[in-house]
């Protein structure tokens, strides 16, 4: 590199700056992709189901578990439902 041979007051690297690893510069893999999944993701009624679990132990354990039928309140929305404003 030409910074390694630049004086300092021009550009180049302090006289304590840490020697260079040997070899060719080490740069993340971000071309890699990584292994596919060994489980399968839940259908639909899986899905429905899990929500409708951790709303019911949000509401038990939440405090009153009268709030979400005083409300009408169930399951979050899908993500992306919500629009802005």
């Amino acid at each position: 590199m030409i910074a390694d041979h630049m004086p300092e007051m021009v550009g180049g690297l302090p006289a304590e700056a840490p020697a260079r690893p040997n070899g060719a510069a080490v740069y993340p893999a971000v071309h890699n992709m990584p292994p596919a999944r060994t489980t399968t993701t839940l259908n639909n009624d899986q899905q429905k189901q899990l929500e409708d679990d951790l709303v019911a132990a949000r509401n038990r354990y939440g405090g009153n578990p009268d709030a979400a039928a005083a409300t009408g309140t169930t399951a979050n929305a899908k993500a992306g439902g919500a629009q802005n404003p």
